[in-house]
Order: C-alpha cells, then structure tokens, then sequence
C-alpha cells in the first residue's frame, strides 16, 4: 500500500505537466486561484508522506478509501452560491492557501492527485467547477513534486511501475480534457464523484 500510493503520488507530476499545458491552452487556469492553492500545498505535501510513513498499510488503505468516498460525497452537494468567487478578496486569498494546505497534506498522505481533495471544496466554496478543476492540474505538479520528495526519503516509489502507469493515465488525461468541456457542470460534477465513491467503495471493500 505504501509504494501504490508513493508511486501514484510521483506519476501526478506528469499527469499534472500535461493537463496543465491542455487547460492554459484552452484558457481554462484562472492563475489568481491557481496560485494560493499551489503556494498553501509545498509544505504541506511533504508533511503527508511522512504521516502516511507512520500508518501501517491497512490503516493507511482505510484513510485513503474514506477521502476518497468524502470528496465524491461533497461532489454531490450544491454549491452555495455557485461561481461567485474569483480569488481576489484578500478572504479568498486565505481560503485558497488553506484548501491548498489540505490538499497538498491529503495529496502526501494518500497519493491520490491533489484536484481529489482541492476540487470539491474550491466547488462548495463557490468557485467556478472548470476553474477548479484548471486549478487542480497544476496542483498536481507542486503536490506531486514535493510529496515525491518526502516518498523518496523512505525508498517506497517504484520508478519501473510508475512508466507503465504514467503512459496510460496520459491518455486518461487527454480524453478528461476533452470531456470535462464538452458536458454541462452538473454532468461533469456527477461523473467525478461517481468515479471518487466507486473507488473508495471497492478500495473500503477489500480493505475491510
């Protein structure tokens, strides 16, 4: 359990890289939500691999079976007031550091991709759902880079799995591009968080 999540967590950075350069050309990074939530998720990220270092594997399987049911779950509510924040009030400033700092401790400890956590809270929060999601793809990077680090330290990520996951999620990447402007919010929204419960069930399933 600790080298899937390690090495899950290292494939992020290309996952990241590629969606990033997808959504900036498509015009879908709003960079004054990007940036807080990256800056809040350095430290933090690190700081998650070492917690994850210090479960053991069932408990760890545990943790990250019921983050990732949590943020399907919030998936499913309403937004309060739906795109009315944009990231320039110095409150949203602080709201986007401290949804990056969850995310990136999240991103650390169960080496899913930071937008896991990032995006249903941005959402609740009341920001724009493709903006989020935009956001969350350079979130990727920073989270993968310096939860890597962290991993790195206790020898968990396996490079050789990592290209065979990484080559396929590439193309995973390309056709989420693809759909996530293609459909409504309400759609996309109910797609991902069918996605997050399925996989928590299973991953909750098998570890019970």
């Amino acid at each position: 359990m600790h080298a899937a999540s390690a090495t899950a967590l290292f494939t992020f950075l290309f996952t990241g890289i590629v969606g990033t350069a997808l959504y900036q050309r498509r015009g879908s990074i709003d960079w004054r939500i990007t940036t807080p939530v990256c800056a809040g998720a350095v430290a933090f990220s690190v700081l998650g691999a070492w917690a994850a270092s210090r479960l053991g594997a069932r408990p760890l399987a545990l943790v990250i079976a019921a983050l990732v049911i949590l943020a399907g779950v919030q998936l499913l509510r309403p937004a309060r007031r739906a795109g009315h924040r944009d990231g320039r009030a110095p409150g949203e400033r602080a709201m986007l550091l401290g949804i990056g700092a969850v995310s990136g401790f999240g991103s650390g400890l169960s080496g899913a991709g930071g937008p896991l956590f990032s995006v249903p809270v941005m959402v609740l929060a009341g920001f724009v759902p493709l903006a989020a999601v935009g956001s969350g793809q350079v979130l990727q990077i920073v989270a993968a880079l310096s939860g890597s680090a962290g991993h790195l330290a206790y020898g968990t990520i396996d490079l050789r799995m990592a290209g065979w996951l990484t080559a396929f999620e590439l193309a995973g990447v390309v056709a989420g591009v693809r759909l996530a402007h293609a459909v409504s919010v309400r759609t996309l929204r109910r797609l991902a968080a069918a996605l997050c419960i399925g996989v928590g069930a299973l991953m909750l399933w098998r570890s019970l």
